[in-house]
């Protein structure tokens, strides 16, 4: 019998936000390649290198695929699936007799955000147990966003997005789209919306420390790292000053300007220049061109929420918008609407929290249930009630992405019980007791409903799976299930998330088994967009999925005036005077006295941030040989003037501190980055089960960072990654032969 012709199939991209669409060619059950579909309603053919080389990572022969348990030498043998969750279940079950769900926690990685089964069931569990130690990589890169959509709107998810297609002026603080395709605004050819802004004459003004590959493209406003709190501040101090406000729109839509009218005060633009490096003038001119434009909008992201003041940050990135008139309105900032509403149901529900229970290391205020990462280690080795002893990873690897991750490697050899799904042995699940292999992108089916809700250009599409699963991989939300019922608990009974009460019991009710995709259906067809069952005539169902496979655009543009609908405090108002950020205000004011003008150390004078790569996704691409070709390393851009005072050269190594550690990394001599800010790509010094990516040259950034509750971002308990105090110095002295200097495996 001859073997099967290849076949292609059209799905779409998990790796990141955009959600481009891809179109896979299969031959006997295994993927051949990935290539962009040119029939995308949205990315229109276009495909980032990460999204085509997938076709590696699917077929790497490092990828787990089959259970993988432990050994008492510290090795990893294969065992079967009936084997790993008996042993799981049992441990589980024995942990929670004695203490409870406060003693079990889950730490989800960045992409379980792009599968649904994953997040809700996992959800589900962890809520059957009762667990109070629930952890994700959202305080290292979203949470103070959420925070600040809190108190702003009442609404933690909503995440207000620039109306790319209609606008005139974009301040973008703290982003590179150019590399990271858009964050927290679906818009897969973001690129050529920003061209497109400037070619009908309007303008993008980037504002970063780095001249970034967006801010090359467009105009660049160097700030100082950890600024944009006073930077914002200034703006809105000559907004307020000059009369440029919109009046009629403040009234209409928010309370509480007093206060801010106030804080702004005391942040005129010649008095925080030498904080942010950025000359009053400009500032003012800013100003000017940002609330005299005929739209605009502004939009920060991770640059802007990992400093200090994250969530201080988010909320003056709003304000401005509101005050000269451009929330809500064509052009402007415009609020998301999901069209499978997940999290407009829990926001209604009251289950999307902030500050409704707090941490027991540091008492940080719960985000819609998760705590910060960077307590994971203390509340593992912290004796008394409450005390981590289960932990469960899905698809994360906290040991490069957290601060401080060695502190991390010594905590988890405290548990009773680690358990990981992932697609590698990583720096993380090297230490678990088992690793369990989890299904990649393409073999399963997916319906979002997160990410394409803040979409310039409503849009939906779904995807059934692209292949089978590979060896013994399983979906998650499966081995969730199945581990629930060994440990004689039922997943829908007494744990289920409150605001999907009524649909699950719908389909129960029905004689139906509860699968994430019957609940997903069904929560797709009550939606704006769905069918009601029939009752609105070609509204989406689950055949849409079969029958449009490359996606439907709902709607020419994002919809506008729906403020009264999305905000959800009991003014239907926005709300800019919360306590949390007079707290806030107060906090920063305090900082600007005790620091000095321009916030430096002597004893480290240099400022390290982020810095993402085009062919990085965080810490799990870097085993891919066409992603790591050519002259690939991890390097650290430093000023030349910065450069020459370390005595350090292009092409060279330089040693970085700070006051919680240090490391050695390569060099690249640049001025796209000021005299005193150093940028280091985050994601790397791999020592896992990825042989290519252990080959390759780096180390952990993180290891630069505090994981003290006390350095901390106090309203979302951010990490701070961003503004890190650093030193630059020579590298160090290595003897030969000996391998001194090199970074030791942790």
């Amino acid at each position: 019998m001859s073997a099967a012709s290849p076949t292609t199939v059209v799905t779409y991209c998990r790796i990141c936000e955009p959600l481009c669409g891809l179109i896979a060619t299969v031959e006997d059950g295994r993927l051949l390649s990935l290539r962009p579909d040119p029939k995308h309603p949205l990315s229109k053919g276009n495909a980032c290198p990460k999204g085509i080389a997938f076709t590696e990572v699917q077929n790497d022969p490092d990828r787990v695929l089959h259970p993988l348990r432990r050994t008492a030498d510290g090795e990893f043998e294969q065992v079967s699936w009936d084997i790993a969750l008996t042993d799981i279940a049992a441990r589980l079950r024995k942990v929670w007799d004695e203490d409870g769900g406060s003693a079990v926690g889950h730490y989800l990685g960045n992409p379980s955000a792009f599968s649904y089964s994953a997040a809700l069931w996992s959800g589900l569990f962890l809520k059957r147990l009762g667990s109070v130690h629930q952890f994700t990589t959202g305080s290292q890169d979203i949470n103070s966003r959420f925070v600040a959509s809190k108190l702003l709107y009442g609404a933690a998810t909503q995440m207000p997005f620039p109306d790319l297609p209609r606008t005139q002026f974009v301040l973008m603080i703290g982003a590179n789209p150019h590399v990271s395709h858009g964050s927290a605004v679906h818009a897969p050819r973001i690129k050529h919306e920003l061209s497109a802004i400037t070619a009908r004459g309007g303008r993008v003004v980037v504002v970063d420390p780095r001249r970034t590959e967006t801010a090359k493209a467009h105009e660049h406003v160097r700030v100082r790292p950890d600024s944009d709190a006073w930077l914002l501040l200034s703006l809105l101090h000559v907004v307020f000053a000059e009369g440029l406000t919109d009046e009629t729109a403040i009234a209409e839509q928010a309370s509480g300007v007093e206060m801010l009218r106030t804080a702004a005060k005391e942040f005129p633009p010649e008095e925080t220049a030498a904080r942010t490096g950025v000359d009053a003038a400009v500032v003012r001119q800013l100003a000017r061109d940002f609330a005299t434009a005929p739209s605009a909008t502004a939009y920060g992201r991770t640059g802007a929420c990992l400093g200090r003041h994250g969530t201080l940050v988010s909320f003056l990135i709003d304000v401005l918008t509101l005050v000269t008139g451009n929330l809500d309105r064509p052009g402007g900032t415009v609020f998301s609407r999901g069209v499978i509403p997940v999290e407009e149901m829990g926001e209604k529900a009251g289950a999307m929290t902030y500050g409704a229970s707090h941490s027991r290391v540091g008492g940080f205020p719960d985000v819609m249930g998760i705590f910060p990462s960077s307590i994971m280690a203390e509340e593992i080795t912290r004796t008394g009630p409450g005390r981590l002893r289960a932990l469960i990873v899905t698809a994360g690897n906290p040991v490069l992405t957290v601060p401080d991750g060695e502190r991390l490697v010594e905590a988890l050899g405290e548990l009773d019980l680690l358990v990981s799904f992932d697609l590698y042995v990583n720096e993380t699940n090297r230490h678990a007791d088992y690793v369990l292999p989890a299904v990649t992108f393409l073999e399963r089916e997916d319906f979002p409903f997160a990410l394409t809700a803040a979409s310039p250009r409503p849009f939906y599409q779904a995807t059934e799976a692209v292949l089978k699963p590979y060896g013994e991989a399983r979906p998650e939300w499966e081995v969730f299930e199945e581990l629930m019922h060994r440990m004689g608990l039922a997943m829908t009974s007494g744990g289920r998330l409150s605001f999907l009460n009524r649909p699950m019991l719908a389909l129960e009710k029905s004689g139906l088994r509860l699968t994430p995709r019957r609940l997903m259906v069904a929560l797709l067809r009550t939606g704006p967009f769905g069918d009601r069952f029939g009752l609105r005539r070609g509204g989406l169902n689950g055949k849409t999925m079969q029958s449009k496979p490359h996606g439907v655009l709902l709607a020419d543009h994002a919809a506008t005036g729906i403020l009264s609908e999305v905000v959800l405090l009991p003014s239907k108002k926005v709300r800019l005077d919360p306590t949390e950020i007079a707290e806030e205000l107060a906090r920063l004011g305090d900082r600007h006295r005790m620091d000095g003008a321009d916030g430096s150390d002597p004893d480290f004078p240099t400022l390290l941030i982020g810095l993402r790569e085009i062919r990085s996704q965080n810490s799990w691409m870097h085993n891919s040989p066409l992603l790591m070709k050519g002259p690939r390393r991890q390097s650290a851009r430093v000023h030349p003037d910065d450069a020459a005072a370390a005595g350090v050269v292009d092409g060279g190594n330089v040693r970085i501190v700070s006051r919680h550690g240090s490391i050695e990394v390569a060099v690249t001599v640049t001025d796209e980055v000021g005299p005193g800010t150093v940028a280091v790509p985050h994601g790397w010094g791999h020592r896992g089960g990825w042989q290519l990516a252990n080959a390759s040259e780096g180390t952990n950034v993180n290891k630069l960072m505090s994981s003290d509750p006390i350095d901390l971002e106090a309203l979302a308990g951010m990490s701070l990654l961003n503004g890190v105090a650093v030193r630059l110095e020579p590298p160090a002295l290595r003897e030969t032969g000996s391998g001194a200097g090199r970074d030791k495996p942790v």
